[in-house]
């Protein structure tokens, strides 16, 4: 447990420094290439030598669970093998192995340095670089979002990805280790790759988005959590009483059980309206709005959302250490 808590800490500090550094190869991408390389393979196989053919739902819906548990089953072997012979070789090896797979899981400064560059060109008055920076973070059509609507797609995908990039990892890596943390980040992957509900996912990507729901449920509502908590101790800027009151009204309205949970905390703490209806592969999805417009979103959003994710982030990483301290 000692060695855990060292990790676990040394983790968190090393991706608050450095984020994920592009040229440092990282094993969320390679999960990523296998998710593509074996997704490929498995839906060409059951489609014939020519790779084509009508969708069958229940051989789409064998398939995608062929892909989980193929990616869960080679990323937790990779996983395990690499920590039992770090700490095999040495516990100070073993601590510096789990320690940097802590790191690659968390995102809380990639999350920021990514946003950061849509507030920068908004600031700067680049709609159409805030458009592309912008693109690179969130799913959704962004070729006609004006300045209001970037931003907005800003703070969502950092309130969202509170929960999926920073506090749901850090929850699994302080109970199980970089063996659970990665568990979860390849569920994760899966899901952003193969979960949506299109013509070419719909069963196929099914097990995976299932999977992830679940993974989340608990995470997403103790990030909410946080993320109030934080609301109320930040001063002007942030409403703790709103982002609760947001929270308790429209927590629910998503159709993912999961995503509205921080959505709606940072909406309320703000004081924007976020959500609504979206463009997905050309077309609209009508969805809920969460939040109310008490003024015009803007780019300094962005940041005060940020703000919001780090100090989730440390109460977190705080309430973590303190509980494995109570089990040493």
């Amino acid at each position: 447990m000692k060695y855990h808590m060292i990790a676990f800490a040394l983790g968190f500090f090393l991706d608050l420094l450095f984020g994920d550094p592009y040229w440092l190869p990282h094993p969320i991408r390679l999960i990523g290439k296998l998710i593509a390389g074996a997704g490929q393979k498995i839906r060409r196989f059951g489609k014939g030598k020519a790779g084509q053919g009508p969708i069958n739902p229940a051989v789409e819906l064998w398939q995608g669970a062929g892909l989980v548990f193929l990616v869960l089953a080679s990323t937790g072997a990779v996983t395990v093998s690499l920590l039992l012979l770090a700490y095999g070789l040495h516990p100070y090896l073993g601590i510096a192995a789990e320690a940097v797979m802590t790191y690659q899981a968390l995102a809380a400064k990639c999350l920021k340095t990514e946003s950061m560059k849509v507030y920068q060109a908004l600031k700067e008055g680049s709609l159409q670089q805030a458009r592309h920076a912008v693109s690179m973070i969130v799913g959704r059509d962004t070729e006609c979002l004006d300045e209001e609507g970037v931003a907005k797609a800003a703070v969502e995908t950092v309130a969202e990805n509170t929960s999926d990039g920073v506090i749901a990892p850090m929850l699994y890596l302080a109970v199980g280790g970089p063996a659970l943390g990665f568990f979860y980040k390849a569920v994760n992957t899966m899901d952003s790759m193969v979960g949506y509900k299109n013509e070419e996912y719909l069963y196929f990507g099914r097990a995976a988005a299932k999977l992830d729901d679940v993974m989340n449920f608990i995470p997403s509502r103790i990030s909410a959590c946080l993320m109030a908590f934080s609301a109320c101790l930040m001063g002007s800027g942030f409403s703790g009483k709103g982002a609760w009151a947001i929270y308790q009204r429209d927590r629910r309205n998503h159709a993912s059980p999961n995503s509205a949970q921080t959505e709606a905390v940072c909406a309320g703490a703000l004081g924007i309206q976020l959500a609504g209806d979206a463009s997905y592969f050309g077309k609209t999805v009508k969805k809920p709005y969460i939040g109310d417009p008490l003024r015009q979103a803007g780019y300094e959003d962005i940041k005060r959302a940020n703000r919001l994710l780090y100090a989730a982030a440390w109460t977190c990483e705080i309430l973590c250490l303190l509980a494995m301290l109570a089990l040493v």
